[in-house]
């Protein structure tokens, strides 16, 4: 299969190239492939005769995101725009990535995919939203994966800003434990998207985060066990640390549609992470 992977050379772009080493594939990032050029992409999507495209490219720091409000819509709205009308002009599937900052995170419950979204509190989360709907309103045949809580292959990641941190100069990091969500590999999500480009009449939106659920405290703590460091851990409040975009206190997503469609489940989180762990440090 000829797939264009859009933000190619980014964390998730770069376990897709080598998840997905059996396929022909096109890395589509700056400055070749530009998503706010509409109709020079739509040239290099026609020229490429792809039978799919993957869209990671997006605005992802999400505190820069409070402050450059136009940019952060360019790019997540408008570019996605850009990437589905294209999609949809020449033929080819899209699946894109989004995140569940779409949601408000004041459910008591994980969020599954049949649950009203648009009620982010952040600048990034309601211009991934809206770039959810462009996609949806341009490109019929669309799979949406929203994702969180991501670590992947060289960083930047939790992970790693967490392994950096134990290097034996901190007796004692402070970590937030009133946010709970999935922490999840970039190489599960790989391997699931793998699995989708196998199924072409799938449509619609997939939550793709790992089985199971942490706090940030608990999940550096599994860090470090795995890693064998005898780092200490200190439980803390949202409150301690102030940032420009509020985080949500639940990012946990069900995975509804993986199961009503006969998918694989995600693997569980405390598995995805040995594994990482063992081929990353």
């Amino acid at each position: 299969m000829r797939v264009v992977v859009t933000g190619g050379k980014g964390m998730l772009g770069r376990t897709l190239q080598q998840v997905l080493a059996g396929h022909e594939l096109l890395v589509a990032d700056l400055p070749e492939w530009d998503i706010l050029d509409a109709a020079g992409f739509d040239a290099k999507l026609a020229a490429a005769h792809a039978d799919a495209v993957i869209h990671c490219a997006a605005m992802t720091a999400v505190d820069k995101c409070e402050t450059e409000t136009d940019l952060a819509y360019k790019l997540n709205a408008v570019g996605s725009m850009n990437v589905a009308a294209a999609c949809h002009r020449n033929g080819v599937r899209l699946i894109a990535i989004s995140t569940d900052y779409v949601f408000g995170g004041e459910l008591d419950r994980p969020y599954h995919e049949f649950d009203v979204a648009g009620g982010a509190h952040t600048v990034y989360g309601a211009s991934k939203f809206a770039g959810e709907e462009m996609i949806r309103r341009h490109c019929p045949n669309h799979v949406i994966c929203r994702i969180s809580w991501l670590y992947g292959f060289g960083g930047p990641s939790f992970v790693h800003a967490m392994m950096n941190l134990a290097d034996g100069t901190r007796p004692v990091l402070k970590v937030v434990a009133d946010q709970h969500g999935n922490p999840t590999s970039a190489l599960a999500v790989s391997r699931q998207l793998a699995m989708m480009l196998d199924r072409p009449e799938l449509v619609g939106t997939f939550h793709m985060t790992c089985e199971g659920e942490a706090t940030w405290a608990e999940f550096a703590q599994e860090i470090f066990r795995l890693a064998g460091k005898e780092q200490a851990v200190q439980p803390c409040t949202t409150a301690e640390f102030p940032r420009p975009a509020p985080r949500p206190l639940n990012s946990r997503l069900e995975k509804r549609m993986l199961r009503l469609c006969g998918l694989p489940p995600m693997p569980d989180w405390h598995d995805a992470l040995a594994e990482f762990m063992k081929l990353e440090f």
